[in-house]
């Protein structure tokens, strides 16, 4: 068994450092290397690849399970192009130093049996390329990422019995701590944190009520799905209630199935509402002054969430007369695919050590803004349009909510034109009318 550990204060001293925001147990794990001040890359292998079941082997009996991991993130977690592109550029900004801590969630069987980092090259077995995998999640022992390859299965219900495996039963596989293991990063040298989803629910309405993620992200659609009755398992027997296994958030990208990339599109468009607070009536030569507002009413995280410096989720607001002429635009995207530069962009913008704004999260050192939405929160935006003289009424006033995964131009400037289009997604969209 093996143990490793955040990263909270002792962050500069380990070699792993885990993304969960709280810190675990206390001291240096065996694979530690302690420097002084500077995060090392170097790799000491606890395991072997072939420790771990490839994950077809589960599918054998696993069939529903096996079948929906397929195309998820998870499954692509590692295969990922955008990913991969963001690896080598941080990898050549930092001289290697953060390659193995941003491998470890992206393959953790890679990096722990010493074949990643590099991410390409020959010692890279199959198994490690298949990201974050069954064999993977089902030896945790404990949210301090403690794993435990063997025979034995860990999973959420008291009564398995299996022919080919042990199993053991571990409460943790229904707490959302388990998934905080991966969906907490903080900064590898600063601390600073870059991705906080877990902290994000743990703060939330939904955690107070006892909403774990599993609840939301392993049910057949948006929210809440209790019970979902099946069969874990091909002649097992009948359950009250299967976790789903298409780990889907909002990620809509081209990587995942088109049955995944749905389910994304369905929770995005289950996360918010738009509503417009316009005047009843506005007189031609004066400007009009409107109300936008935008509610996280399904997220139990902050909107957006995960890598918020690259996602975009902003607001487009049109104003058309009665000829369907359009007289004001905030958000429309350009021919060069970015969005318009006025438009009401919620995102995280940090800044580098020379004070500058920067998309690349390894050189981040503070945040310079934060204007998300909270869970069960809002945030409303004023507009004040000008309404021409002579402009034939009335007025149709249109807001729409819109969501990419990374902006067009990143994706571009890390891939190349033509690489990969981004999809945008209209998460909700509202409409007024002015006389």
């Amino acid at each position: 068994m093996r143990k490793f550990l955040q990263p909270c204060a002792i962050l500069l001293l380990l070699l792993m450092p885990l993304a969960l925001a709280a810190c675990g147990d206390s001291g240096t794990p065996s694979t530690a290397t302690e420097t002084t001040g500077t995060y090392t890359s170097g790799i000491t292998p606890l395991f072997k690849s072939t420790d771990f079941t490839d994950p077809s082997t589960c599918g054998g009996c696993h069939t529903d399970i096996y079948a929906q991991w397929q195309g998820s993130m998870h499954s692509n977690s590692f295969q990922d192009k955008l990913y991969l592109s963001m690896h080598d550029e941080a990898s050549k900004d930092t001289n290697g130093s953060v390659d193995a801590y941003c491998t470890f969630c992206h393959t953790p069987i890679g990096t722990m049996s010493g074949e990643v980092p590099p991410t390409s090259g020959p010692q890279i077995s199959e198994i490690s390329k298949k990201g974050v995998q069954c064999d993977l999640c089902h030896t945790v022992t404990s949210a301090d990422f403690t794993f435990a390859p063997s025979k034995i299965k860990r999973g959420p219900f008291t009564d398995s019995i299996s022919t080919f495996h042990e199993t053991q039963y571990s409460e943790l596989f229904t707490k959302a701590e388990f998934c905080g293991m991966c969906h907490d990063v903080n900064h590898p040298e600063n601390n600073l944190p870059l991705e906080a989803t877990y902290t994000e629910w743990k703060a939330s309405p939904y955690a107070a009520q006892g909403i774990q993620c599993q609840d939301c992200h392993m049910t057949p659609g948006p929210g809440v799905t209790k019970p979902n009755p099946g069969k874990a398992a091909t002649g097992g027997p009948e359950r009250p209630h299967i976790y789903t296994h298409q780990f889907v958030g909002g990620n809509a990208t081209s990587l995942a199935s088109p049955e995944h990339q749905k389910l994304a599109v369905d929770q995005l468009q289950a996360a918010a509402s738009l509503s417009i607070a316009a005047p009843p009536s506005v007189a031609p030569g004066n400007n009009m002054e409107l109300q936008v507002t935008v509610n996280n009413k399904g997220a139990g995280h902050y909107l957006p969430t995960g890598l918020t410096e690259v996602r975009e989720m902003w607001l487009d607001v049109v104003v058309t007369d009665a000829n369907g002429k359009t007289i004001y635009r905030s958000g429309e995207i350009g021919e060069d695919g970015a969005v318009d530069s006025k438009a009401v962009m919620y995102q995280t913008l940090f800044k580098d050590k020379d004070g500058q704004p920067t998309h690349k999260p390894w050189l981040a050192v503070s945040t310079l803004s934060d204007n998300r939405i909270p869970p069960m929160g809002s945030s409303t935006e004023k507009y004040s349009v000008p309404v021409p003289a002579g402009t034939a009424m009335p007025l149709t006033i249109k807001a729409g909510l819109r969501y990419r995964t990374a902006s067009q131009s990143l994706v571009n400037d890390l891939m190349g034109e033509g690489a990969i289009e981004m999809p945008v997604i209209d998460m909700a969209d509202a409409t007024a009318e002015v006389t």
